[in-house]
């Protein structure tokens, strides 16, 4: 008998309950623990290289810090300007400018700002430069001396982009990313039509992605329907083949394009040779929007093929016998029993190839040509050329919004569940 921890009736006692539960209670916090520990490696691998990255872009796409740490007397002073007055800001603004531009060739760092303010206005670099060669020299008052060096000091559109700059945050870099600019008055418009690069680039990049996902799916589906049909040891045989693009360098695959492509390739040099074109008229099929189709087709064909497979190689055969067997034709046994339970390989395919086309830049940059460029081509020139990261960062966030966007509405119109049924 266990007299000790068991009451008369069987039942533990409050004392032996009370410890039972903390026992089961931190058996289950060990076991939570565990299972934290196991899945810390994922967590952290997630936040390190896809949300900091994200993070970072957010960020950088409104900071603004260049003239208020490289300029802090002049943003200060200009603070308390009315850019609305119509007349320039005071002596002491001006001399607050001479203190920034002198320290700012002392330490090297004026360039930065001048960069900074030259994204807003044409002439920026050069008329802080070009005056801090000359600060060091000047004596007060500064006001009339700053005009004399460059006449640009006495409008007042400048020190507006000063004044709108001073700030620790921007929209700027997003109004440029839409092809719109800030007028001197402060109304947001859009550049003339003329100017504008960023709205044709991301109407580009989402038809052109369309397009290429349409192209693969055209091509992808029979290939996956013949991999499905076929003994699965020839299958694997040919799957050989559908694999092979992943064994070969991206940039080999595109090279082989252009040299097949190119007006005296091996495409038109075989139509010349049967007379389906004229040797002095022959197919301009690169450097063009044409090209980056046909080569990103091919590049992102495996992307499609294997979802699609994977798919239909669960579709049981079966199902087609017995609709023929019901009197369907070939064709509305496809349509009607076929089709529908290839629906989720469909929209597996052509989510995944959409989003890794619309975010190419490689291939388009080499056999893109002007016209078929993408909005990443351009993402990629403000990054490694022109240096402006925050217009890049603008850009790749409006890039991702849309891509959630139409990934939003793509999932509200056939669904995520991928049960959609063909009537």
């Amino acid at each position: 008998m266990m007299a000790n921890t068991v009451e008369a009736d069987g039942q533990l006692t409050p004392e032996e309950q009370k410890r039972l539960t903390a026992d089961m209670n931190r058996s289950l916090r060990l076991r939570k623990i565990r299972s934290l520990l196991l899945v810390a490696p994922l967590v952290i691998f997630i936040l390190v290289t896809f949300v900091s990255p994200i993070a970072s872009m957010l960020f950088r796409s409104i900071d603004n810090p260049q003239i208020i740490e490289y300029m802090p007397n002049t943003s200060a002073a200009v603070a308390e300007w009315d850019a609305d007055s119509n007349q320039l800001p005071g002596e002491e603004v001006f001399a607050a400018l001479v203190d920034d531009l002198v320290t700012g060739r002392k330490n090297h760092t004026i360039g930065k700002a001048a960069t900074r303010l030259n994204y807003e206005k044409s002439g920026m670099r050069s008329l802080l430069t070009g005056s801090a060669r000359k600060a060091a020299r000047l004596k007060p008052p500064f006001k009339d001396k700053l005009i004399q060096i460059n006449s640009d000091w006495g409008e007042l559109d400048t020190w507006r982009v000063i004044k709108r700059e001073s700030r620790p945050y921007t929209a700027s870099y997003y109004i440029a990313a839409f092809d719109m600019e800030t007028t001197p008055s402060g109304e947001i418009k859009f550049l003339p039509e003329q100017q504008q690069i960023y709205l044709k680039l991301f109407w580009r990049t989402v038809w052109m992605s369309l397009l290429i996902t349409a192209m693969t799916l055209l091509l992808g589906y029979p290939v996956s329907y013949l991999l499905a049909s076929l003994p699965m040891r020839i299958a694997n045989m040919l799957m050989i083949l559908v694999l092979l693009p992943f064994w070969t360098s991206l940039l080999v695959r595109t090279s082989s394009w252009i040299a097949m492509l190119q007006g005296e390739g091996v495409i038109n040099d075989v139509l010349v040779w049967f007379g389906l074109v004229d040797d002095d008229n022959r197919l301009s099929m690169i450097y063009n929007a044409t090209g980056t189709v046909i080569t990103m087709t091919h590049i992102l064909l495996p992307f499609m093929i294997l979802p699609l497979y994977s798919v239909m190689k669960t579709i049981p055969p079966s199902y087609m016998r017995a609709a023929r067997s019901l009197g369907a034709t070939p064709f509305t046994a496809f349509y009607k029993v076929y089709l529908p339970q290839s629906v989720p390989g469909i929209s597996a395919g052509a989510i995944l190839v959409f989003i890794l086309a619309i975010g190419y830049y490689i291939t388009p940059a080499l056999v893109g040509g002007q016209t078929g460029q993408f909005i990443g081509n351009m993402i990629a020139y403000h990054m490694q050329s022109s240096l402006n990261w925050g217009l890049a960062a603008a850009l790749g966030v409006i890039l991702l919004v849309l891509v959630l966007g139409l990934y939003a509405a793509y999932s509200r119109l056939l669904g995520t569940n991928n049960q959609m049924s063909l009537r």
